[in-house]
């Protein structure tokens, strides 16, 4: 097992397609109502899992006889035709919460004795409700070790049905199971779920499943199902791609401003969770829905307000992309997602927050309040939750360092996902459209200057000081006594002025390099880029110098966002306030660390609320904090990922 995996950001936009597994949840459906079936079923696109395989024992334990054709991702299923007969088996359904909610309601029908057990997550599930449920109707059951959890003995002597009431607010597969079973029983069942059931569409794809097998269900309204005593029927069944594994790349173009399509889903999809498209289409994505593929491109990721209790398993992968949201993301409708393979809401809130992110947990959700300025890299837990650890991987494509702990639990659903995930970094020569350019914008103290120099050097690159453009104005407009408030005459300015910038910065003939340092012009330069005809003067002198050089280090305010839109990499890099602060009065000792920390302050507000080209993280740009790192790892890093991109 891996004890973590460092995932190295894309730099560049993702573009491709993906091939993921099949739906869980449409497989272990499919796999019971198989087991329980008259006659051999075929199932095509399955998926082979942690989850599934503990379903495949298990049926295998009732009777089922199980042909298996991996490669092809296909089964045959001989079932055993009605109610099982248990032999004093123990049942052990790993961490799989389908396959033990599934399986209790069934076991009940059955005539013997059995045990129904887990894994230590599994144990500390809730299976109250169900537990209750079944012993209304009759059936013996006995917690063995606490009330309403694993493990539990059953002793089966049939089940006569009848009417039922269960709680719907907890968890869809407590109904699930209960309908699946209701065939079974001798007078079939009805059942009558109370409050406003948690993730409907997953009891809609177990009716379809059922009916697929023959099975009359009955929906007589919103929270009335009646099934009448029946046999399941051997068929064959196509599985669909998993709707869930497919969020956390649709979410990867979102986040990267890229364009990925997942064959085999479909708006008329069975799994209710591929409502997560429409909401990356809510907060700006584009959507392309075809007959049989589903193809999500990124734009800017805008904010709103998300009622995700119908498919909440998508909720880690909307908080991660929100992250890098432009305004508020609120998530609703799943404080039942507390009860989860963990408390997700409690552990999405904890690692995120490790990550620089602002989140809040709600009774009933989450609050995601982004500033991509303050993203950053952190070790992330995923307490052996799946969906932990593919989620919180997606930050890790535009911010550096993100680990991801005991990455090999995403077995339990989607063994592949790491791999997938990589075959979707970007390669330069597939981007003949870009600028052979590293752009590299950041806020005032962040090493801007510093780590362009030595990543220029250490790459072989041309290194242009975009900043000192507007440093040098600054100075010329000391040197003349213009008014910095005069933004006519500074662009006259602007334009006449013969700067050169190389080793030295020389203006009209005289060498400023280290005149531009000085706090005068440190005071003058927000005032300087803040001018928007200087910008225009001085980007397009910028262009120019790219252009001729065929590429090479460029760094500024603006440079992903402006200058450089099409840059081959972008980086926004930042820093803590304190320690920028700590770095710009270790330069100099002509000003106090307070003055030098609230003129920082000062300088952030000013070039990021600007009116003309204000200081904003480029789209799909590496978000880089250099707090507690030396400028030699932030430029091996920035190495690394450039590398990336166009090395073969």
């Amino acid at each position: 097992m891996s004890e973590s995996a460092v995932i190295g950001p894309f730099g560049a936009s993702t573009i491709g397609s993906v091939k993921v597994p099949g739906s869980k949840s449409h497989t272990n459906r499919a796999l019971l109502c198989a087991a329980l079936a008259q006659g051999t079923s075929r199932l095509s696109g399955v998926l082979f899992a942690d989850d599934t395989e503990a379903m495949l024992d298990a049926i295998r334990l009732l009777g089922a006889e199980v042909e298996e054709n991996r490669r092809d991702l296909s089964l045959q299923i001989t079932g055993s035709g009605g109610c099982p007969q248990l032999d004093e088996s123990t049942i052990d359904c790993r961490s799989s919460g389908t396959t033990s909610r599934f399986l209790l309601p069934v076991l009940a029908t059955g005539h013997g004795a059995a045990t129904l057990d887990g894994s230590k997550q599994l144990r500390s599930r809730p299976f109250a409700e169900q537990v209750a449920a079944l012993r209304s109707l009759g059936c013996d059951l006995q917690e063995t070790r606490a009330l309403g959890e694993l493990p539990i003995e059953i002793q089966a002597d049939g089940l006569a049905g009848g009417e039922i009431e269960v709680a719907a607010d907890t968890s869809s597969q407590f109904v699930s199971g209960l309908l699946m079973a209701a065939p079974l029983c001798d007078e079939g069942l009805t059942v009558r779920l109370v409050g406003t059931p948690v993730s409907r569409p997953y009891i809609d794809m177990t009716v379809e499943v059922m009916r697929n097998f023959g099975v009359e269900v009955n929906k007589v309204d919103d929270s009335t199902y009646v099934v009448p005593p029946s046999e399941y029927k051997a068929t064959e069944l196509e599985v669909e791609p998993d709707a869930t594994a497919a969020s956390y790349f649709f979410g990867a173009a979102v986040i990267t401003q890229g364009k990925v399509r997942v064959d085999g889903l479909h708006k008329r999809s069975i799994q209710g969770d591929i409502q997560f498209v429409s909401v990356l289409e809510e907060l700006g994505a584009k959507v392309t829905w075809g007959d049989r593929f589903v193809e999500v491109e990124g734009d800017r990721i805008g904010g709103g307000s998300f009622d995700l209790r119908d498919f909440s398993d998508t909720a880690q992968t909307l908080a991660a992309v929100a992250a890098f949201a432009d305004s508020d993301v609120e998530i609703s409708g799943i404080g039942f997602i507390r009860a989860k393979e963990t408390n997700r809401l409690a552990a999405m809130t904890a690692e995120l927050s490790k990550c620089g992110v602002e989140i809040t947990e709600k009774p009933d959700g989450l609050l995601v309040r982004p500033n991509k300025w303050l993203l950053r890299g952190a070790v992330i837990n995923t307490y052996d939750d799946h969906r932990m650890a593919m989620s919180m991987s997606l930050l890790g494509l535009r911010v550096p360092r993100i680990e991801i702990l005991d990455p090999d639990c995403v077995n339990k659903t989607f063994p592949e996902f790491f791999d997938r995930l990589e075959e979707l970094r970007p390669r330069a020569q597939e981007r003949s459209d870009v600028a052979a350019v590293v752009a590299i914008d950041g806020p005032a103290g962040s090493g801007k200057s510093t780590v362009a120099r030595r990543l220029a050097a250490e790459l072989d690159l041309p290194h242009f000081d975009t900043g000192a453009m507007y440093r040098a104005v600054a100075v010329a407009a000391l040197r003349a006594g213009v008014d910095i408030e005069d933004a006519d005459a500074i662009t006259k300015l602007a334009e006449r002025a013969n700067v050169e910038i190389h080793e030295r910065i020389v203006i009209d003939g005289v060498d400023a390099t280290e005149e531009i340092r000085t706090p005068q012009a440190n005071q003058m330069v927000s005032v300087v880029a803040a001018n928007p005809q200087v910008r225009r003067v001085l980007v397009q002198r910028q262009r120019e110098w790219a252009t001729g050089l065929g590429g090479g280090v460029m760094e500024g305010r603006d440079i992903g966002t402006e200058v450089f839109p099409d840059a081959l990499l972008k980086v926004f890099l930042t820093a803590d306030l304190s320690i920028r602060a700590e770095r710009r009065f270790n330069e100099s000792s002509d000003q106090t660390f307070d003055h030098v920390f609230e003129d920082l302050k000062r300088r952030d507000q000013v070039d990021s609320t600007r009116q003309d080209s204000p200081l904003l993280v480029a789209p799909g740009a590496v978000i880089f904090d250099s707090s507690g790192l030396s400028v030699e790892d932030v430029v091996s890093h920035l190495a690394t990922i450039f590398r990336g991109l166009v090395d073969d």
